[in-house]
């Protein structure tokens, strides 16, 4: 069905077609909405602002069903009521459509999105879930819009210490053979067993470089056999690389965030570009030589000493670093996947870096007015030390570690709310599969629903605290509507738009109605954090409408039942979207 137009959006093409001009429109506490513009207009046209809102007021449609008062007040403010029918009407058109009134972008384009960034050889930490968490959920938001979405997984898999590892398993071959444990944990298990053997390895070959020169000597010429593409050594390396996929699918399956094989291209995915890049930069004067390695400058970035700060995109020894990675991405996903927008969800800390490199890439030529590229930066997990998130004896935290305290403490929190059920008891099975979805939902929220670039405490019991601004919070109304549907006998949602509709009633559907604004905006300025607002308005106004306008009990008059079951169901499927889009679980009970 086609898009369905929000009662904000008719309301201000309507005022701007009266004005003359487009008017601002907002939310208000005096009304429904308040129009201004009209002052700026009387100005400009040396007239009284009152009488020019009045003659606007006069100009509007009469008795169109859509807007039951407006007031003129203060300088030609504008205070529009919407009418109880129009909201209703509006809210029917949503629930008919399986995208809730979502319209599809009108010229989509392809974005991808950097996200996700784990090392071969290396155990995830906490440092690696707010780019996996962050950038999923663009990347749901983004296609749910309509844009055509290419993940790109740019995992550290290059570089000097897969020499010495390389080394070491060629003169011990069977220390990667798996383990016979016999186990039966599935992937989980099969991850965390790649995950130690590579962990011992990575201690026994370290050791053995630090003690023993030849064998120190013999990595180093193994990185340059890498580098080269010996086929010996690149099977080796391969090695690395399936095992340590093994424990990523593992982790991204347990924080419920699928990773593809054909997204996850690293960086010896540009190793066969990296020469060229140089060359290309080089010839055009973009990059120059500077002791030996080749430089970009900028006349905007110097070091505390006034001297200016390089791009070193290939070192005075020949090797390349992050930045000729960097640039060979940038030419591959513009040149070869055709990307309107790149985007980058990575820290904060890497801002400079990617100043740079975006400089440099549109100093030559690689991005232009039609491609975009921004870097997505966030910031820290503290402790409640206000201290970056850290073990008691100071390590970095491991993700599965978080992940697992985080599904135990949401089980608790379930275990003890399941006494109170009045539909049956969970089996303990149920218990289980809803403290997955609760603790890891509670881990996503809080990261969701903090501000781009800011950092946030990581505090276990408020994140899956049935009260406050919690994923928890949202799940149980979710479930509650779930509930009231399941009891609502044979009645059905329907429409009434002949039925006025208490406060409580009009505020929900007003709020319904922002949805797919709410969306557009998040989808424009990639913050998440505005849809996990959104959402948390969403289901503490259904909790006012649920305590001021009964549903089941005590039984209203038919036809009240069943528009009230329509802001109920609808409420339902918008928090439902809205919670699939930020990659978060709904269950059905709780």
């Amino acid at each position: 069905m086609a898009s369905v137009n929000s009662l904000s959006a008719t309301i201000q093409q309507r005022v701007a077609d009266a004005l003359g001009a487009d008017p601002l429109l907002r939310r208000s506490d005096r009304a429904d909405f308040q129009a201004n513009g009209v002052l700026g207009l009387a100005k400009r046209n040396k007239a009284n602002p009152r009488e020019l809102a009045a003659e606007v007021v006069a100009a509007l449609p009469a008795d169109d069903g859509l807007i039951a008062d407006i007031e003129v007040s203060g300088p030609g403010f504008l205070n529009i009521t919407v009418a109880d029918s129009a909201i209703t009407r509006t809210l029917a058109a949503r629930a008919a459509d399986d995208r809730l009134g979502v319209p599809a972008k009108a010229d989509p384009g392809v974005t991808v999105i950097d996200y996700a960034q784990p090392n071969v050889a290396k155990e995830m930490h906490v440092g690696h879930l707010r780019s996996s968490v962050i950038g999923d959920a663009l990347v749901k938001i983004l296609e749910f819009e309509g844009e055509t979405v290419i993940r790109r997984h740019h995992i550290g898999d290059w570089g000097t210490q897969f020499g010495m590892l390389i080394q070491y398993l060629v003169e011990h071959p069977h220390e990667l053979d798996h383990d016979a444990t016999g186990g039966t944990g599935g992937e989980e298990e099969a991850g965390e067993a790649s995950m130690s053997r590579l962990n011992r390895l990575y201690k026994d070959s370290r050791a053995l470089f630090d003690a023993d020169d030849d064998f120190k000597t013999r990595s180093r010429k193994r990185v340059v056999d890498l580098q080269a593409g010996d086929p010996e050594t690149l099977a080796m390396w391969q090695r690395f690389v399936d095992e340590s996929k093994i424990y990523f699918n593992s982790v991204y399956d347990k924080l419920d965030i699928a990773i593809r094989d054909e997204d996850v291209v690293g960086e010896s995915g540009y190793n066969d570009m990296l020469v060229e890049t140089c060359t290309l930069l080089e010839k055009s004067g973009v990059a120059v030589r500077s002791n030996g390695a080749l430089c970009v400058f900028f006349d905007d970035i110097k070091g505390k000493d006034g001297e200016p700060v390089p791009l070193i995109v290939q070192k005075a020894d020949g090797g390349f670093g992050y930045a000729a990675t960097d640039l060979s991405a940038v030419r591959n996903r513009t040149a070869d996947l055709h990307a309107n927008t790149l985007l980058y969800v990575v820290d904060s800390r890497q801002a400079l870096h990617f100043k740079m490199v975006f400089e440099t890439a549109k100093r030559a030529g690689w991005l232009t007015d039609e491609v975009k590229a921004l870097h997505i930066p966030f910031g820290t997990l503290l402790g409640k030390d206000g201290k970056p998130y850290k073990t008691r004896s100071g390590e970095t935290f491991r993700l599965v570690d978080l992940l697992d305290e985080a599904v135990e403490r949401a089980g608790a929190v379930i275990e003890e709310k399941n006494q109170e059920g009045s539909e049956g008891a969970l089996t303990p099975e149920e218990i289980a599969d809803r403290a997955k979805e609760v603790g890891i939902g509670a881990i996503k929220y809080a990261d969701l629903s903090t501000s781009l670039g800011r950092d946030y405490v990581f505090d276990l019991d408020r994140m899956v605290s049935l009260n406050g601004d919690t994923s928890v919070y949202l799940q149980y109304a979710y479930a509650r509507i779930q509930s009231i549907l399941r009891k609502s006998g044979d009645a059905k949602p329907v429409a009434h738009p002949e039925l006025p509709l208490a406060p409580a009633e009009r505020a929900l559907g007003l709020l319904l109605d922002e949805f797919a604004e709410t969306l557009a905006s998040v989808s424009e300025t990639y913050e998440p954090h505005k849809l996990a607002s959104y959402l948390y308005a969403l289901a503490s106004t259904f909790t006012t409408f649920y305590d001021q306008c009964p549903v089941v009990k005590p039984e209203p008059a038919p036809d009240v039942k069943e528009n009230r079951l329509l802001l109920c169901d609808l409420t339902a499927r918008t928090l439902g979207q809205g919670m699939a889009l930020l990659g978060i679980r709904t269950p059905e009970r709780l």
